[in-house]
Parts: C-alpha cells; sequence; structure tokens
C-alpha cells in the first residue's frame, strides 16, 4: 500500500464516489443551522438529516462529503490515547432512499482494496455484521473476503430511540501482531473488540426501520445508507503511524509546539500528552472561531473557552509561559488548505480572537490563584486535608483554572483534593448543559405524504405578481391529500405560481386566490418549499375549490414591494459590514420582513457608533447613486468567478442566481429585489447589539419606515427642548451639558457632606462599645446614603484602635446593609468576618459573604436592623 498525505486521501474518497454518481456535499460549518438539538455538527450524517427526515429531497439521492465535527463529551480522554479527538473529519457517502447494501459494501469493497484507489491488502481487512443481518454477511461474502474475516457482533445495531435505525457493518485494519496488547484468550482480543490491534476504519449503518414508541420496528418506506470513514484513523494506516498524531495532520503542530518549549517529542510521555492535547485543541478551537463561535461563558462559546485554556496550561506544562496558541492558527491553515482555503484567508481575525483570549485567561489565571490561596487557608484553618469537590469545581468553572493545576498547588500545602466530587459537579453541569438543549427528537423518519408529491409547480414571482389561470394540483388537508379544498386551512399546490416561498431569510409572499368569476376564494397565508421544492402555500379558505380548476393568484403588491426593498438593503449592509469591520464578518442569519430588516453577522466585539454611522451613510450614498441591481442565473463555479458571496451554511444547486448591485455587491441570492437602489429610498439603522457569541445584530428600517422612524425620533427631541424650555433643536445639546455639569457639581457637594456625617458617625460609634468573652465588639445602626460610605467607615476603623470586631448596619433605600470587619490577629482564633455576615444576614431577610477580615450583606427587611445587631452580639458569645 502506498504512502498518501491527507490530502490525497480526502480527495480519493471523495473523486471515488462522484465516479459512482454522488454529488460531493462542501463541508458545512461547525455551527448548525436551525438545529436546537446539537451543540456542534458532530458527525457527517448531521449535516443530512433535512434529507434522511424527508423535509427536503436532494435533486441528486447520492452524497458524498468530508464533514469537519467537533465532539467534546470525553475531552478528558484527549492526548491519553492514540485516537481521542475533539475536531476530526468524518468522510461518509449517503444514500437517501437509493442504493442499499449491495451497492454499499461492494462500492465499499472496491474502493479499500482496488489498486486504483486506496490499495489495501484484502487480507488485513475485517469486517463485523449484525448476527440476524445475513443478507450483509451474504453480500460480503460476494466480494471476495476471507470468510473466517467476517465476525458477527450483537452490537452491530444502529439505534437512536424513536426514528430510523438498522443494522450497521463495521470494518477493521489489522496493524499487525506488534500491535497486539492483550493475550490471546483475553475476550476483547477480535475485531471489534477494545484492543490496539484491529483498528476500525469505516462504518456502513443500513437505516431501514423506525424504531416505533412501543418499541417495536417497522420497516422504512425509504431506505437509506450512511457511512462514517474517520479521516486521521485512516490516514494512520496509509501512514504507517502508532497513532494519528504521528500523521501530517497533526506533526506539523507538534514541531512548532517543539520549537517554542525546546523539548521534543516521542522523549517523555508526560510531555507527550501536552503535544497532543495542544496540537488537538488547536485544530479544534481554529476551525470554531473561523465558523463564527467566539469563547465565552456558555454554549459553544464555553466550549472553545475550555478547550483554549486546556491547550494554554498544557502549553505552561512544556514550559511556555507567553501566549503561544494563536501562533498555530497559520499552521493549522497550512494542514488543512486543500480542502479549507478559508483558515488561511482569514488566519489574521482567528488569531487575534485566540491572542485576545490567551491574554484573558493570563489574567484570570491571577485571580483564580488568589482564590485558590482562600480556599486552601480556609480548609487548613478548619484543620482539613482536603479541598471539596465543590470549591475545585467553583475554581474550574469561575476561572478555567484546570484540576490537575490545583491539585499540584493543594499538594504543596500538604493537601488533597476531592476529586470524586469535583467530577459529581461536573456531570452536574453536563446535565444542566443538556438539559439547556431543545427536547426535540435529532431525526424523524420520513413523511410520504410530502416526499411522494412530486407535482411540477412553476414559480415566476420574479417576473410577475399575478397568474390568471393556475391550475390547482394537490390539496392537502386534515392531514391526507384530497381533490377539493373544504372551507378552512389546507395547503394547495398550483401548476404556476407568484407566491415566493419563504427563504433565505426572506418571508413569504401574501396574496388572494381568485376562481374564474373574479370571487376571492381563498387567502394565502404563507408558503413553504415542498420537500421536492415546490412552492406549497397553506391558504384560509373562504369557498370551496376544486382540484383541476383554474384560478387567479395574486401577490399582495405594497407588502412583496417593501419586503423587496429590505432584502436588497441588506445586500448592501452585508457589503458595508465587510468595508468597515473586515473582511471577516459573514452573514450569520436574517430576518427580511415588510416593516424591517434585521442582519446577524460575526464579529468579534462591539461595533463602535462611528463604525455604525459610517455603515449607514455607505448605504445611503449607494442608494443615492441611483445603482442598477441586475439578476443572471448561471452555475456555481462561474458565479463563484464572478466574486459573487456564497453563504458558508448555504448549498446551491446546479444553477444559482447571482444578485449584483453594480459592481459594489455581488451575492448568490433566490431573493426577490428592486431593480434600482433608488426604490429603497432611505436606510436607516435602529439598534445593533450582541445576540450570542461572537454574533451582532443590526435591525433597520427603509423608505417609508426609515422616514417613520426618524419623524418618531425628531418629534422625541421636540418634547424634549419643550421640557428644557429649548427654543431651538440645536440647542438641547448645550442645555443637557449645562444640566450634567450642575448635577456633577450637586453630587461632588452631596459625597463631600456624606463624608462629613460618616466621619462625625465613625468618631462617635466608640459609645457602642461592648466586650464579650474578652473581645470588643462595636454594633451600630448608622445613617448612610450607600455602601460606600459604610465601607469608608470600616476603612477608618482599621486605622483606629477602637474594637476587635466591627459591626455597622444601614437603612439605604428600602434596603439593610450590613458590613462586618474583623482584627487580623482574631482571625487566627477562628473569629471570621465571613461567618459572622452569614450569621446576621437572615435577620434582615438577606444573604452575603467575603474575605476573613471584611465582609458584606444586604437584606429586604430594614425594620430587622436591630435584631442583627443584637445577633453579632449572640453568636459572639456562642463562638468566642
Amino acid at each position: 500500500m502506498e504512502r498518501k498525505s491527507s490530502s490525497e486521501i480526502r480527495r480519493m474518497y471523495l473523486d471515488f464516489f462522484k465516479s459512482k454518481g454522488h454529488v460531493v456535499e462542501p463541508s458545512a460549518s461547525l455551527v448548525p443551522q436551525d438545529d436546537p438539538t446539537l451543540l456542534w455538527i458532530n458527525s457527517g450524517v448531521a449535516t443530512m438529516k433535512k434529507y434522511f427526515d424527508g423535509s427536503v429531497v436532494p435533486d441528486v439521492p447520492r452524497l458524498t462529503s468530508s464533514q469537519k465535527s467537533i465532539r467534546t463529551n470525553d475531552i478528558e480522554n484527549v492526548g491519553h490515547t492514540a485516537r481521542h479527538h475533539t475536531l476530526f473529519e468524518m468522510l461518509g457517502n449517503f444514500s437517501v432512499g437509493d442504493y442499499f447494501k449491495e451497492e454499499a459494501i461492494h462500492w465499499a469493497w472496491e474502493l479499500l482494496t482496488s489498486k486504483e484507489w486506496f490499495g489495501m491488502d484484502p487480507d488485513k481487512l475485517f469486517v463485523t455484521v449484525y448476527p440476524k443481518d445475513q443478507d450483509a454477511k451474504k453480500i460480503w461474502l460476494e466480494t471476495g473476503i476471507d470468510p473466517t474475516h467476517i465476525v458477527e457482533v450483537e452490537d452491530n445495531f444502529w439505534d437512536i430511540g424513536e426514528g430510523p435505525s438498522g443494522p450497521d457493518s463495521e470494518i477493521f485494519y489489522d496493524r499487525g501482531e506488534s500491535f497486539n496488547n492483550l493475550s490471546d484468550d483475553d475476550p476483547e482480543n477480535y475485531p471489534g473488540g477494545e484492543n490496539e490491534r484491529w483498528l476500525e476504519i469505516w462504518n456502513i449503518v443500513f437505516s431501514q426501520f423506525n424504531h416505533q414508541p412501543d418499541g417495536s420496528y417497522e420497516p422504512l418506506p425509504h431506505k437509506n445508507i450512511d457511512t462514517g470513514m474517520g479521516l486521521e484513523r485512516v490516514v494512520s494506516v496509509f501512514q504507517d503511524a502508532p497513532t494519528n498524531f504521528e500523521t501530517d495532520l497533526f506533526l506539523p503542530i507538534i514541531h512548532e509546539v517543539e520549537d517554542l518549549s525546546g523539548k521534543k517529542y516521542g522523549v517523555n510521555q508526560e510531555n507527550d500528552i501536552s503535544f497532543k492535547v495542544i496540537a488537538d485543541h488547536a485544530r479544534a478551537i481554529t476551525f470554531a472561531i473561523g465558523d463564527g463561535a467566539i469563547p465565552s461563558n456558555e454554549g459553544r462559546g464555553y466550549v472553545i473557552r475550555r478547550l483554549l485554556r486546556r491547550a494554554v496550561m498544557h502549553g505552561k506544562k512544556l514550559g511556555i509561559n507567553d501566549a503561544f496558541l494563536y501562533k498555530m492558527v497559520p499552521v493549522v491553515g497550512q494542514i488543512m488548505k486543500d480542502y479549507y482555503p478559508e483558515v488561511l484567508k482569514d488566519k489574521d481575525y482567528i488569531s487575534k480572537v485566540v491572542k485576545s483570549e490567551e491574554d484573558r485567561f493570563s489574567e484570570t489565571l491571577t485571580d483564580g490563584i488568589e482564590l485558590l490561596n482562600s480556599i486552601i487557608e480556609e480548609t487548613q484553618t478548619k484543620k482539613e486535608k482536603t479541598i471539596s469537590g465543590v470549591d475545585a469545581f467553583r475554581l474550574f468553572d469561575t476561572y478555567g483554572f484546570p484540576l490537575e493545576l490545583a491539585k499540584e498547588y493543594a499538594s504543596d500545602k500538604g493537601l488533597d483534593i476531592d476529586e470524586e466530587g469535583f467530577k459529581t459537579e461536573m456531570q452536574k453541569q453536563k446535565e444542566r448543559a443538556r438539559s439547556a438543549r431543545s427536547t426535540e427528537k435529532s431525526m424523524g423518519v420520513q413523511s410520504d405524504l410530502l416526499t411522494d408529491l412530486k407535482t411540477k409547480s412553476q414559480y415566476v414571482g420574479y417576473n410577475t405578481l399575478k397568474v390568471d389561470d393556475a391550475v390547482l394540483e394537490d390539496v392537502i388537508q386534515d392531514g391526507k391529500l384530497s381533490d377539493e379544498v373544504k372551507v378552512g386551512e389546507a395547503q394547495a399546490l398550483f401548476s404556476v405560481t407568484p407566491f415566493y416561498a419563504e427563504m433565505g431569510g426572506q418571508v413569504a409572499d401574501q396574496g388572494e386566490i381568485r376562481n374564474q368569476d373574479g370571487e376571492v376564494v381563498a387567502e394565502v397565508v404563507d408558503v413553504q418549499h415542498a420537500p421536492n421544492g415546490q412552492n406549497l402555500h397553506t391558504i384560509n379558505a373562504l369557498k370551496p375549490m376544486q382540484s383541476g380548476e383554474n384560478y387567479t393568484l395574486e401577490v399582495n403588491r405594497a407588502f412583496h414591494l417593501k419586503v423587496e426593498k429590505n432584502h436588497t438593503a441588506t445586500h448592501l449592509l452585508d457589503q458595508a459590514l465587510r468595508d468597515i469591520l473586515g473582511d471577516h464578518t459573514q452573514q450569520a442569519g436574517s430576518l427580511v420582513e415588510p416593516g424591517y430588516l434585521r442582519f446577524d453577522f460575526t464579529h468579534f466585539g462591539s461595533v463602535t457608533d462611528q463604525d455604525l454611522k459610517r455603515v449607514e451613510e455607505i448605504i445611503n450614498e449607494k442608494i443615492y447613486d441611483e445603482i442598477p441591481v441586475t439578476t443572471i442565473e448561471t452555475d456555481i463555479e462561474t458565479g463563484k468567478k464572478m466574486g459573487a458571496i456564497a453563504l458558508f451554511n448555504d448549498k446551491y444547486g446546479k444553477n444559482v442566481r447571482v444578485v449584483s448591485i453594480g459592481d459594489y455587491s455581488r451575492e448568490f441570492c433566490g431573493g426577490t429585489h428592486v431593480k434600482n437602489t433608488n426604490e429603497i429610498g432611505l436606510f436607516k439603522i435602529v439598534s445593533e447589539s450582541g445576540v450570542g457569541a461572537g454574533v451582532r445584530r443590526i435591525e433597520a428600517v427603509t423608505s417609508q419606515a426609515a422616514l417613520e422612524f426618524l419623524n418618531s425620533e425628531e418629534n422625541l427631541l421636540k418634547k424634549t427642548a419643550s421640557l428644557l424650555k429649548s427654543a431651538q433643536l440645536k440647542d438641547v445639546p448645550n442645555k443637557v451639558e449645562q444640566m450634567q455639569a450642575g448635577s456633577k457639581d450637586l453630587t461632588r457637594r452631596i459625597n463631600q457632606l456624606e463624608d462629613k456625617i460618616a466621619k462625625s458617625q465613625a468618631a462617635n460609634i466608640g459609645d457602642q462599645l461592648v466586650e464579650i468573652n474578652g473581645i470588643r465588639l462595636i454594633a451600630a445602626n448608622v445613617q448612610v446614603s450607600g455602601m460606600d460610605q459604610l465601607r469608608q467607615m470600616a476603612d477608618d476603623w482599621k486605622n483606629k484602635d477602637q474594637s476587635d470586631v466591627l459591626v455597622l448596619a444601614a437603612k439605604i433605600g428600602e434596603k439593610a446593609n450590613l458590613i462586618v470587619a474583623v482584627k487580623d490577629d482574631l482571625i487566627k482564633e477562628g473569629i471570621k468576618a465571613g461567618d459572622l455576615i452569614k450569621a446576621i444576614a437572615p435577620k434582615v431577610n438577606g444573604g452575603g459573604g467575603g474575605r476573613p477580615n471584611l465582609a458584606q450583606a444586604g437584606g429586604s427587611n430594614p425594620e430587622n436592623i436591630p435584631a442583627a445587631l443584637s445577633e453579632a452580639a449572640s453568636w459572639l458569645k456562642a463562638n468566642a
């Protein structure tokens, strides 16, 4: 078998199935689109769900892909095993109701063993089959495989609960006796067992049953094929690598880390784990950020942050103390440039995000060490030898402080960490994350009613908004096909239609249906694409309708034109954002309504008012320039050569529409647009905000809606001018500035007076001194305007020898505020401010905490302040 690069293997796989009539699907974004059941795209079939569940019928039922995927359910194993990864590529071929076992098995054998393709030695290949699936076993024997190389395994059945399921067949490569890590009589020493000798390289799923809620299995109306070949695994076979990490997918990253650390890979086992973790995580972080995800404290952003911090800590273990992970981004891009050229294209942006997060972690690491020292001190004070799992997890969850590092710090102080307790808290978090995701089914089963609806229907709405002779072809009402429409809601398919079906963020057209007598017989309330691509109308029938009859379909013109203006404005907005913020910005979603437009885009950080103003100016300049908007239909390659922007997550067919706004903007788009930018009239941004990690949202209005918005803003300004007694609108800013200056002066004077009052009260609190068990206590109810004054009084107390313990309380607004301070020498005796505040805060219906020498609390019942002060004395009597 000839050695091949990862790029060659990927290309050969796709080319093979292309030669078998498959369409190559591009690798989709790692961030799932319209799928709340997934945090990440985690397999090749995850991007094919719309085909397998019947919501969309593909143009060609044979598909193949190399899909980048992320899985982090067992992140702790990465670096410790030969084949665990967070990011991996899954090669796959898929049949949607087309070929089945016969072709899938024979083609698999041909790809693997043919000298024209992979050229593997047949004697090194083993397969497993489901014992009851004798059809698959028979077909495997037809390939000429050694019968002793077929193993029946009970687990070879793919099932996700309710939904599609079926037997599967796994293919293993025998790496030879040198990889045998088990004794001959070990029950796991066989292809399919937990061992190092037989490496699983491919899994073919024969999806042929529908798992019913009652546990029974019914045959699927359309049988499917779903396969998965891990690229990293098969590359390790071709490159004769002991593990996946010694292949050209990882070694360039490892070599870069060697140069930065001065340490060598393959010399020290512990160091090797760190090299592997960094190489793996660098790939995942690079691709995730490149696909628009950003480090944050929730969801997929939290996953990126965790991976990045884990990699940084392993860098520290190798002696790399400065930011370094961002330097791996171009290395990853260089490795993957053949199939993922966008990584190198966006390397500057990705590196910037990674570097920023590394710097941020460096700061939080300092805070984490401070918290850890506090936990260690508290544990030692209690004369305990083990830090609780809850505290260790709090350290990890809040500051990303790894358990391994915490163990090292604790060990230096003679302490252990409750690792089981830590794992329990980690599991709780995973369960919270799972429950936060949608409980929708991950994959459904095809609906014959819609997938079998193959009547031709022509959309003509690009050229006209009215059709006089549209034949009512199909009717769906009350969940079944019918020849007539009864009064009420129904779905209707016409031979020809001017109604746009919702797509690409643009809402569906609305309008009326009239009979040949000119009577309105139905209202069109929604239009969606049926699985076979037709425009399926949801109608509210006012009168009965009959299939086979002709009807007049007319779109609501005013509604449609408003949507057109807003849709063309989103194209201008997309390009203007790239002009001002940079080419890294990508559309992350849009909504085009008649009343407004919403545009989501990827961007690291907020957008300044100055940038928003410039974006708005550019768009209005393009509107005033009266630029023609043209549309041509062509093939996708020609469109790309024209410079048309493709949305990364969208799938395009053989023919595409390219919408050009002069030479300024050119995009693939199936929506409807104005003929000239001057039709938009006016563009105004209404708001800009963050809607998720690394995703910003702009809402805007155009034309009449923009004018109405500006008039509303002007009316508010006039009202403000009236309240300020300002004769002219232009004087409003000066008036406001004068009021702000006056307000600041008054605030300064008030603060000065409050400071004087606080100092005066601080001088008198000594009158409240009592002694309890030899400890001097001052517990006083004072009058201040805020917590700042309470803290100031506590600071003044520190500089005087008035007492050993200070408890101050104040009613501020409708709340009770408490502060406790304790001298350092008392802390050693077990008297801590945090413990005392927790004892007295419940008296005012509150809670709080803090450091051993200073703590504060708030409560909702200020009337009980005297009781709280009294409780302080009682607590000291019991604990001093």
